[in-house]
């Protein structure tokens, strides 16, 4: 069944039909546990951009006036789509990205519940339309209404396919607006489920709308001038050329970018607890996530025990293909990011840095890189301070909370923090302070459907999930009257 994702003739879903896409290359999509091709697919072009954003802007008056409800009807089918499809999209998630299985069901599985939730507050949408407001001290009462934004433009990354896709298609279709969405080059197959599904749930033609291609296609997303905002999830290098394109219109943009996140231990943290909460942080999807907890910062009283715990629990990942039984973590998704970690490793080992274990590529077919962790690094070193999108941790040293606080915080980003403490209030304390969007207290990195996402400082612009998702994709209209 699987096999009906890879072998796709036509790969542009524009107005309600499927066509072939109208660019200058076939995209050969990789399978990284092996770096064969998995499959070739036509990508489209900016010519097919125009003609979706034209679509979504014929669509848009229509869905707009849809109620909250009827849109919640169609939300709940992707949900249920997306639910009848789960195997076939997980074992495509296996072979394209290289997840373990168990990473793979939590990818779809999140992909749901975002559809579902999201369908919830559609629901109360109506309800909420025309609240007033009394001005105090005039004869005026006001009208509030949240009104959808206009036809959108997503452009969404590769290391996580269906997840990051559902945070922005369910919250802006929720809210009344059209959407074109880029897919990665890189990771094209399962998210062209969505047009698959729309047509399944009969969502009326051009209110969501998917183009596959490279930077091209996302040059040509940003100009199109049906578009009245562009959301982007991705790297600060794209994520800057995006927003420059659209400034000359003035357009909002919503930007999830990179991070280079901490995780503090403090001195009376349990030392298994906090292995397993760095270990998540660092090494789940061999660590290709802006979220990534990359920096440890431990109480210096602590540090012999738990560095030792923590490589010996390292030493044990067992990486490998998802297809491989017990595997633990699996390859990285690109050559070109394959590339980009051993090089930024081999630096780093060429500086001097101490590397406790991994430290270089595993020697078999595929973008394997060993799990690696460098010790004691150097605050102005780049391991420690550029994002790296790779399973390589950094640790450093503190004597204070204080301290920890302060190391946590000297980053130009600010996406998310952990920190591990048996005293649940020393950890609230310090995750007041710390300079980041979420911070988990105790636990991996669960992130749910109604929490918050993205970051302050060069982390991004706006929030995804939650309510706030939600009023990204609308603006705020007030009437004025006399009572």
């Amino acid at each position: 069944m699987a096999e009906a994702l890879l072998e796709r003739e036509h790969t542009v879903f524009v107005g309600g039909k499927w066509k072939t896409g109208r660019g200058s290359e076939r995209l050969e999509v990789i399978d990284p546990s092996s770096g064969g091709v998995l499959a070739r697919v036509q990508a489209g072009g900016a010519e097919d951009v125009e003609k979706a954003a034209q679509a979504a802007g014929r669509a848009f008056d229509g869905w707009k006036r849809s109620t909250g409800a009827a849109r919640a009807q169609y939300l709940r089918g992707f949900a249920r789509g997306l639910k009848s499809r789960k195997n076939i999209l997980v074992r495509v998630q296996m072979h394209n990205n290289g997840k373990p299985r168990l990473e793979a069901e939590i990818d779809v599985d999140d992909a749901i519940a975002c559809f579902d939730y999201y369908a919830t507050l559609a629901e109360g949408l109506d309800g909420r339309q025309d609240m007033r407001v009394d001005h105090a001290g005039g004869t005026h009462f006001g009208l509030v209404r949240h009104e959808p934004v206009g036809p959108v433009g997503m452009i969404v990354p590769w290391n996580f396919p269906l997840v990051t896709s559902a945070w922005k298609i369910a919250p802006a279709l929720a809210a009344g607006c059209t959407a074109v969405m880029k897919t990665s080059e890189m990771t094209p197959l399962n998210e062209l489920v969505y047009g698959d599904i729309a047509t399944e749930i009969g969502l009326p033609a051009g209110v969501l709308n998917i183009v596959t291609g490279g930077a091209d296609v996302g040059v040509a997303l940003t100009r199109a001038p049906e578009l009245r905002k562009i959301s982007f999830t991705g790297s600060n290098m794209i994520g800057a050329k995006v927003m420059a394109a659209v400034s000359g219109r003035c357009l909002p943009v919503s930007l999830e970018l990179g991070g280079k996140s901490p995780i503090i231990v403090t001195a009376d943290a349990d030392i298994d607890q906090a292995v397993s909460c760095i270990m998540g942080g660092v090494f789940f999807n061999a660590g290709q996530m802006c979220s990534a907890t990359s920096r440890l910062i431990v109480d210096k009283s602590i540090e012999p025990r738990l560095i030792e715990a923590l490589v010996d629990k390292t030493r044990a990942l067992k990486v490998g293909s998802p297809f491989e039984d017990g595997t633990e973590m699996g390859p990285l998704t690109t050559a070109a990011q394959c590339h980009k970690v051993l090089w930024m490793i081999a630096e780093a080992k060429s500086d001097g840095l101490d590397c406790l274990t991994g430290g270089g590529a595993i020697d078999r077919d595929g973008h394997f890189v060993k799990p690696t962790i460098f010790r004691d690094v150097p605050h102005a070193h780049s391991i420690w301070r550029d994002e790296i999108f790779g399973p390589v941790l950094a640790t450093t040293t503190v004597s204070s909370d204080e301290e920890a606080i302060a190391v946590a915080n000297d980053t130009d980003y600010g996406l998310v923090g952990s920190v591990v403490s048996v005293d649940w209030s020393r950890g609230k304390a310090i995750a007041d302070r710390i300079e980041a969007g979420q911070i988990w207290i105790n636990t991996p990195q669960i992130v749910y459907p109604d929490s918050a996402w993205g970051g302050f400082k060069q982390s991004g612009i706006g929030r995804e999930l939650g309510p706030w998702g939600l009023s990204g994709y609308q603006g705020v209209k007030h009437i004025l009257s006399e009572t």
